[in-house]
């Protein structure tokens, strides 16, 4: 029936889809009618809901009959089925002849539409949602990163910028587009930033959160999964602009500041002219301002098809976009304040180029070849000012008796070139024997080209003096990765039965994977100190250029660093099988992959012990096996439980112990002695599907994961955070909720529908707090203020997703969309102690990232069969953004709770308008 329609089919052919309405029950579903090919002995029957689906067609032009005892027989020509589509035929019957005109035929693609993905939904075989570009468009989303949110249990941390799936970050997740896994674009990530991935070359992302053989195991809560666009008809051609503000950034409109390697920047392109090092004396310390922080995109796309066989599709965008943030920062050591900045500015301007190119051959009906390939390029351009106020304070930088303060400026331009290039065949060898492989190539540059640092003392007047705790306070420095990855997978399935009258499907699975993946990390510091000190004072703090003028020189000395590196592999390679048996109402799906992961990491980095060793080699290999039961009760309803075992890796990041500077000051290192995680996931889930468009479901989950990853405050150290296994073992316990209802359905006099989307989860999860011994030798613990538990780093108790769609469906349809977020609280990081014997007394307690809301609004009127106009109000409640610490100071031995980070990001208010031909 209608439910298994996207599964069943395969890409070369194509379906015939939709709904049948009682013309005499003014407008109820009308059951079990025929649906039937004239000509043919295809057909179908209406289901409770009047919903059919005639499957596997090959592409052409057919005639469609539907017929009902004591109802006259309509027949529909001319209905074009197209290969990867589905074509919608929705009418009415009634005890007069229809008219033709009454007949609704549209065609879409299978990953676009919404009501697709249900049904592919409601047919899979594991546990699995996804949401389309169809949706996204109508909801206003701009990104892959904001489109996760939208699924259940699903958030993402402003603090840290990692995506949570049930609670788990960026190390348990594993992303993939077409199938094939993508690089990350940051050293501080184990998944690309999601954000690079404009919706507008995507046709869906989904989530697997119960794991199937057939993936990669390094993955704890489950599988992104980005489709890439590919044309939709015989060809497109549109072009969009759009403009707005952040309303932040704009209260900033004479006096937003960018930094000096903007001077170097050519439509969204950096080109350093100056190396790193010559850029001391030869380029200035002082930001600049840009004379137009006002957002806007530019868009284009274009295909066509050639022929009976070759499509071919274009999609590109160029955006710039400004963001403006003030707040507070606050480090504490053994509960005692450390570094204080009251007005903590940071303005940073993203321009982002995207292209995306996919052609597409069909050799005939049942092979088909088709190449992607994707470039993107994003430059975000930061400056970075605390102290201004003359009330800044670091630790240890001057004595209270001098009366001095301290300001910091960190600018910072960050370039990710990201090239991935892919290669898809599909082969129907029969009717029983499908066969899918992919090879990708991908590269990516992702570089700090030119840092700069300043660090002052100032009395607030016209006094300033240059930082004297350190050798590298002024400082220009260079980061690089280069990062280059082959891939590959094979995937052949034979199907012994495949009845859809009987519900039987029978099939085994099988294939491999592999993936080899290689780093190359350079980092260099370049910095500059008095050579006599107070001898070299600039006039003030916004022309700090005046103390690295060619004639000071001589009071000043040029400091480096030896590099730090790292080169690092992964290679990742398995086989696996699956066996599915249907039959009825249920389906048991089995499988077992076997999988090693070899990583390497070579280092030589300062400040790491050069008498321990420079290296970390690790390998895992086992078999992970698989469980996916499906129990339909009825065509509208699904009951399903997965089984499964899966491993977490430690990143290249998280092992090599390089220490990267936040513009805060504080630091993130790698931990060479940190091993990967091994994951226990039991799911439950039942979903009712009231129509084809429509979802009610409920999902129980639980996951074991031994030797969790946290990010810890490191001992000892105030602003050192790094990677370990803090605790044996970690329980996960959730319940998800989730609905799509059609409250008002277009048939109605008014002629607009409403939607309501909601989902909710709760979770509850806990960790214990290890000691370490070497033997018998105690060598560190984990457990601090008395606690031995702690919750799991990065998991909210609660997270509300919303959304409320309005539509007409008019000639000029107008939509509208309500959409509202909201994640509780989570930590951040975990504490330590700071004394390994009196863990209670001094420590330094988790940090928190508090909860809020968000909420977007978007409008968008179409004008005829061309122009279309689009509203966006995003974030416009603008909540703050914060985290916060318990202290308990030795002074007054009272716990209380401070904020040590603050900030809003603004609202973004923006228009656009696009124009199809």
């Amino acid at each position: 029936m209608t439910n298994n329609v996207l599964h069943a089919q395969n890409d070369a052919s194509g379906a015939i889809v939709g709904k049948l309405i009682d013309k005499e029950m003014d407008g109820e579903p009308l059951p079990f009618a025929n649906v039937l090919i004239k000509g043919s002995s295809k057909g179908a029957t209406t289901d409770m809901e009047g919903l059919y689906s005639l499957n596997n067609l090959e592409p052409g032009i057919y005639e469609v009959v539907f017929s009902f005892v004591g109802y006259e027989t309509l027949e529909v020509p001319n209905v074009q089925v197209t290969a990867g589509k589905v074509t919608e035929v929705n009418t009415e019957l009634g005890s007069s002849a229809a008219s033709l005109d009454e007949v609704v035929i549209s065609t879409v693609s299978r990953r676009d539409s919404e009501v697709a993905l249900l049904l592919e939904q409601k047919s899979a075989v594991d546990i699995k949602e996804s949401i389309g570009a169809q949706q996204l468009a109508r909801i206003g989303v701009s990104d892959v990163a904001t489109a996760t949110t939208k699924i259940s249990g699903v958030t993402t941390s402003e603090a840290s910028g990692d995506l949570f799936v049930r609670g788990l970050g960026d190390r348990y997740l594993y992303t993939t587009m077409n199938g094939l896994p993508i690089p990350s674009d940051d050293v501080e990530r184990k998944n690309i930033d999601l954000g690079l991935f404009s919706t507008s070359i995507i046709q869906n992302v989904s989530i697997s959160k119960t794991y199937s053989a057939e993936n990669s195991a390094d993955q704890a809560s489950g599988t992104i999964d980005i489709t890439s666009r590919a044309l939709a008809g015989i060809s497109e051609f549109a072009i969009g602009i759009r403009s707005g503000i952040n309303t932040n950034a704009i209260e900033q409109f004479d006096n937003f500041k960018v930094s000096p390697n903007q001077y170097d920047v050519n439509f969204g392109f950096y080109d350093q002219t100056v190396s790193t090092e010559n850029a001391i004396k030869e380029q200035g310390w002082d930001p600049t301002t840009s004379s137009f922080p006002v957002n806007r995109r530019y868009a284009l796309t274009a295909g066509t098809k050639f022929g009976d066989n070759l499509r071919l599709l274009f999609t590109g965008l160029q955006s710039t976009s400004f963001e403006y943030n003030e707040g507070i920062f606050r480090e504490f050591r053994n509960n005692n304040l450390y570094d204080y900045f009251s007005d903590v500015e940071i303005f940073k301007k993203v321009d982002n180029t995207t292209g995306l190119l996919d052609l597409e051959y069909n050799l005939n009906h049942n092979h088909r070849i088709k190449a992607t390939s994707l470039f993107v390029n994003k430059l975000t351009d930061e400056v970075y000012e605390s102290g201004r106020n003359a009330e800044g304070v670091v630790f240890e930088e001057t004595s209270p008796a001098e009366n001095l303060n301290q300001f910091i400026r960190d600018q910072n331009i960050k370039q990710t070139r990201l090239w991935i290039n892919q290669l898809h065949g599909f082969h129907d060898f029969s009717e029983k024997n499908e066969l899918e492989w992919a090879v990708g190539y991908n590269r990516v540059n992702a570089d700090e080209p030119n840092r700069i640092r300043n660090e002052v003392n100032i009395d607030g007047e016209d006094f300033v003096q240059l930082g004297r705790m350190g050798g590298f306070q002024q400082r220009k420095s260079s980061q690089k990765i280069d990062d280059s990855e082959i891939n590959a997978f094979l995937k052949d399935r034979f199907t012994f039965l495949k009845d859809e009258d009987l519900n039987k499907n029978i099939f085994i699975e099988s294939g491999g994977n592999f993936r080899n993946k290689q780093r190359d990390f350079v980092s260099r510091f370049f910095g500059v100190t008095e050579r006599n000190y107070n001898t070299v004072n600039p006039s003030s703090i916004d022309n700090l250029s005046e103390a690295f003028l060619p004639e000071n020189f001589d009071n000043l000395r040029f400091r480096s660093l030896s590099p730090d590196e790292y080169q690092a592999s992964l290679q990742s390679y398995g086989g696996f099988a699956n066996f599915n048996f249907g039959t009825g109402k249920w389906n048991f799906n089995l499988g077992a992959r076997y999988q090693k992961d070899e990583l390497e990491v070579d280092f030589e980095v300062n400040n790491y012990p050069s008498t321990l060793p420079q290296f970390a080699n690790k390998s895992y290999d086992n078999i992970y096996p698989s469980v996916n039961l499906r129990y339909s009760p009825n065509e509208n309803s699904n009951i399903r439980l997965a089984a499964s075992k899966t491993i977490t890796l430690p990143e290249f990041k998280e092992i090599a112990p390089f220490e990267y500077v936040s513009q805060t000051g504080q630091i993130t290192r790698g931990n060479p002695d940190l091993e990967a995680s091994r994951n226990l996931n039991l799911d439950l889930k039942y979903e009712f599907f009231p129509s084809a468009g429509q979802l009610i479901s409920l999902t129980g989950f639980y996951k074991k994961i031994d030797d969790p990853i946290n990010r810890v405050q490191d001992r000892g150290a105030a602003g050192v955070f790094s990677y370990f296994n803090a605790g044996e073992e970690a329980n996960v316990y959730g319940i998800e909720l989730e609905t799509k209802l059609e409250v008002i359905e277009n048939d109605n006099p008014a002629g607009f529908d409403f939607e309501v989307g909601f989902n909710a989860s709760r979770m509850w999860h806990e960790q214990d707090l290890k000691d370490v011994y070497r033997g018998e030798a105690f060598i560190r613990t984990f457990q601090y203020n008395n606690k031995t538990e702690i919750g799991l780093q990065g998991a909210s108790d609660w997270i509300f997703n919303g959304s409320l769609n309005f539509s007409t469906e008019s000639h000029n349809p107008f939509r509208a969309s309500i959409v509202g977020n909201y994640a509780s609280e989570k930590i951040f990081a975990l504490g330590a102690p700071e004394v390994q014997t009196q863990t209670e007394v001094f420590y330094n307690d988790e940090i928190i990232e508090k909860g809020f809301v968000t909420l977007d609004v978007i409008m968008s009127q179409d004008f005829g069969a061309h122009w279309g106009l689009q509203f966006r109000g995003q974030n416009l409640l603008n909540p703050e953004i914060e985290r916060i610490q318990n202290i308990r100071p030795s002074s007054t031995g009272v716990e209380n709770t401070q904020t040590v980070r603050s900030y809003t990001r603004g609202a973004v208010l923006s228009l656009g308008i696009n124009y199809t031909f």
